[in-house]
């Protein structure tokens, strides 16, 4: 199970290899076995058994599936500590975010340590001890979420929930071989978060795979109108970048001596250059604006945070106070005219960005070892932020890929960056970049699936047309997870003659599985085509249940599109409703026996 993505976990409990109950058994003595640095509240065999025997719907789309939390997050009955004892509380509720995740069915296995009070792009600067590189201990795993990236790294869980200020959620990942997804500001809730700039915060995903870290953010994602930051999806969110994206690539990249990152940054060029147009840009408003995260007056915003373990000895650690300090002598003042520097700068890169589809950068400028980082920790911290600190204060997502293995065996990476509300294109191009240059697990070394190609737009109007045979149907039980996307519906008309219904068994609702008929019989079942915002596909295809999926299916006039369809080891105990001329109609016809059951006739 190490290493294994979110398929992977469902596939083991739709094959019968594993329950809920045994695969934490079996999870909890690897937990127990890893490095304590990792967490600094892990949960215990018989706290990881009680999840898995209070689940019941296996088609939960995260039934059974194992994760981790960094420790600036709430969950409720938990403490939480930012990695700071004089800090630490136990929490009274869930956060919102990591709530979505227990409902849709996830095991909470612990609470991953971090740089103190989300300060730091290191992973060391912990009282709760420094987090190994899994790749080589003597280097730093990058945080501020230290803890979660290495988790899913090694393989313990597909995936763990970070924060992300100022590239928390990215500079860990391209540090230890994964996907970092960098949301919009606002897209989900920060509720039951420890602030470390309450206005720049995010709460981000660390994956194995961009399939797998979409899936988890379309879950937690969305508004929350008790959050006075979260903000309303437009409803026009891009889908896709271009077939041939226009990337913007910086024209100067330090690398502060690194010459291995430097090769390893022109491999990754020429990868890009065969799917993307790449346009030399001058990087510098990025830089002019990362400086003002910690040289500006957003270091007030952590100081409201920390003001009272300022004056408590060794509360905190001396580089954390020493960040924090400056803030007492920052005025009013200062903070609106950093404020009037950043509009300014804001307008800068909007006008930089709108000849672009996206940028890319390296996601670091190299990797240092924990003791050059101990040494010189205010330094080489900053310089992991070079490519990170600007995105949020600029209202942008990002989304860090692996670029593969430098000449020592060390990961680096990509990050991909655009405006707000773009999460769904990048995700889009993100897959693109895997089925270019595949990477594996995280450190366990294993191969992972290759993504699936994603569905034709419909006209090149950033939709997709999808087919629904059963529960989605207009009327039906399910039919809200389409309108509330932005569904629209096109038609009413039959697959091709080539087609068999079946009445699966023991699904809540009732739902249909559609099996195409590869000898040539079959029939013509009724469907709707509804059109889909391609932005909002792949958080409709994470709620659909095993053995449901979506396939290409063909109409009745042989168009192509993307529909429901079933695995074929569920009919076993299906019922074959083909003759009965559709979903709506073996209904119909099982409520009127019903109505004749009751009344005897």
């Amino acid at each position: 199970m190490l290493g294994w993505t979110i398929d992977q976990w469902r596939a083991a409990y739709r094959d019968h290899h594993y329950t809920p109950v045994s695969a934490m058994k079996a999870l909890s003595a690897q937990l127990q076995d890893s490095e304590r640095a990792l967490w600094i509240h892990l949960l215990d065999e018989s706290s990881l058994l009680a999840q898995a025997e209070r689940l019941r719907d296996d088609s939960l789309p995260l039934y059974g599936v194992p994760f981790a939390v960094k420790d600036n997050i709430d969950v409720g009955s938990l403490p939480t500590s930012a990695a700071c004892p004089a800090y630490t509380y136990t929490a009274k509720q869930t956060a919102p975010a990591v709530q979505a995740l227990l409902d849709a069915g996830a095991i909470l296995v612990g609470k991953t340590n971090l740089d103190q009070l989300a300060t730091g792009l290191v992973g060391v600067r912990s009282p709760f001890g420094e987090v190994p590189n899994p790749f080589n201990p003597d280097y730093v795993t990058g945080g501020s979420s230290s803890g979660s990236a290495a988790v899913v790294s090694l393989g313990l869980v597909p995936f763990a929930l970070g924060t992300d200020t100022a590239g928390s959620g990215r500079v860990p990942a391209a540090l230890t071989n994964l996907v970092g997804l960098k949301p919009t500001k606002g897209s989900m809730s920060t509720r039951g978060v420890v602030p470390a700039c309450r206005t720049l915060d995010c709460i981000s995903v660390f994956a194995l795979t961009v399939d797998d870290a979409d899936t988890v953010f379309q879950l937690y994602s969305g508004f929350d109108e008790q959050d006075g930051y979260a903000r309303q999806a437009p409803a026009n969110r891009p889908g896709a970048l271009p077939a041939r994206p226009r990337l913007g690539v910086p024209t100067d990249t330090p690398w502060f001596g690194d010459q291995q990152a430097a090769n390893a940054w022109q491999a990754q060029l020429t990868e890009l250059g065969e799917i993307a147009e790449l346009v030399p840009i001058d990087a510098g408003v990025f830089h002019r604006t990362a400086a003002l995260l910690y040289q500006g007056p957003w270091v007030a915003e952590r100081y409201t945070v920390a003001e009272q373990l300022l004056d408590q000895p060794d509360a905190l650690l001396p580089v954390i106070r020493d960040v924090i300090m400056p803030a007492r002598t920052m005025s009013a003042a200062d903070g609106f005219r950093a404020q009037y520097q950043l509009a300014d700068l804001r307008r800068e890169a909007d006008q930089l960005m709108a000849g672009l589809d996206a940028l890319v950068v390296p996601s670091t400028p190299g990797i240092y070892t924990r003791a050059a980082v101990n040494a010189d920790p205010i330094t080489l911290n900053s310089q992991l932020g070079t490519w990170t600190n600007f995105v949020n204060l600029l209202d942008q997502c990002a989304l860090a890929l692996p670029g593969g293995l430098r000449e020592d065996g060390l990961p680096c990476g990509i990050t991909l960056i655009g405006p707000a509300w773009h999460d769904a294109a990048l995700a889009e191009f993100g897959r693109r970049w895997q089925r270019r240059r595949p990477w594996l697990a995280g450190a366990t070394g294993q191969p992972l699936p290759t993504p699936a190609d994603e569905p034709a737009a419909s006209a090149d109007d950033g939709t997709v047309t999808v087919a629904v045979v059963g529960a989605h149907l207009t009327g039906m039980p399910l039919n809200h997870q389409l309108t509330e996307r932005g569904g629209e519906l096109l038609e009413s008309t039959n697959t091709a003659a080539c087609y068999r219904l079946y009445a699966l068994a023991n699904t809540t609702p009732p739902k249909p599985g559609l099996i195409r008929d590869t000898g040539g019989a079959g029939a013509a079942i009724p469907i709707e085509l509804w059109k889909l915002p391609l932005s909002e596909f792949g958080g409709f295809v994470a709620l659909i249940p095993a053995p449901l999926g979506i396939g290409t299916l063909e109409t009745a006039d042989g168009r192509l599109v993307k529909g429901f369809i079933c695995e074929g080891w569920a009919i076993a105990d299906a019922t074959e409703i083909t003759a009965l001329g559709g979903w709506k109609a073996f209904l119909k016809l099982r409520e009127e026996q019903q109505q004749n059951a009751d009344t005897g006739a």
